[in-house]
């Protein structure tokens, strides 16, 4: 994988739903749509976050870690 596939595979930037809730101290997971499907990621925030809210990614921290904060649309 060169630096441009990981580009087009990364996730940062893409919304998606927590799966399982995000502790202060995580991690928790969220589900994202990447490389044409759904995966899980393991997922940590600067503040709790309940089930089942909409989430963007901010960061990638290794492969199948994300940082994220809440989402809302406009």
């Amino acid at each position: 994988m060169d630096v441009s596939d990981d580009a087009v595979q990364s996730p940062v930037g893409a919304v998606g739903r927590v799966t399982v809730s995000i502790p202060r101290d995580g991690p928790g997971e969220v589900l994202l749509p990447v490389r044409g499907g759904t995966e899980a990621f393991a997922a940590w925030a600067d503040e709790p976050i309940a089930r089942h809210t909409l989430v963007m990614v901010v960061e990638r921290t290794s492969a199948r870690s994300v940082i994220v904060v809440p989402f809302s649309s406009p």
